[in-house]
């Protein structure tokens, strides 16, 4: 059967790719993020701008000089704005136990709580979250239109991935 007559990617089948990229997080950091006391908090949060304020608290942990910060803030604002734009591209009706947006959130924020103390460790991060802010703005057009079936499963594998991208970095501080 061709490609073009297999039925739309379904939320059980969005579901299950976000299972996978947790289960990954978890295997690669010990960590479990749909548990984590940050995942809660951002669980209640109904705006980019109070995203923004839990992850700005975990960036002061990151690094208490007001430059050091600003330069993450200077990324994280824009990031967090799109992904909170892919959430509400997503929509309720993906039928998602939770959102993939705020599942990065707690990675973004769990990661930035592991580089607490590891000033060595703070410019290469910083390069990192960058590239991912550029990464996310180039996807940024596709919030801006009615999403289909199969761009959702697109949408949710990308996140999926960066998820993947976060534990990696999260892990390899937690080793240093």
């Amino acid at each position: 059967m061709s490609s073009a007559h297999q039925p739309p990617p379904s939320s059980s089948n969005f579901q299950s790719i976000l299972n996978a990229a947790l289960k990954e997080y978890k295997k690669k950091t010990g960590k479990e993020l749909t548990t984590h006391p940050l995942f809660a908090e951002l669980q209640n949060c109904r705006s980019p701008d109070s995203i923004l304020a839990v992850l700005q608290e975990q960036a002061r942990i990151f690094d208490g000089s007001r430059g050091g910060n600003e330069r993450l803030m200077m990324w994280l604002t824009p990031t967090v704005n799109i992904l909170y734009s892919f959430s509400a591209t997503l929509g309720e009706g993906v039928g998602l136990v939770f959102s993939p947006a705020k599942v990065i959130f707690a990675g973004i924020g769990v990661l930035l709580m592991a580089a607490k103390g590891v000033g060595s460790s703070q410019d290469a991060l910083l390069s990192l979250f960058e590239r991912i802010e550029n990464f996310f703005k180039r996807l940024q057009a596709y919030t801006e239109v009615p999403p289909t079936a199969a761009m959702t499963h697109i949408i949710v594998k990308i996140m999926a991935e960066v998820l993947s991208i976060l534990a990696i970095a999260t892990k390899r501080l937690n080793r240093n």
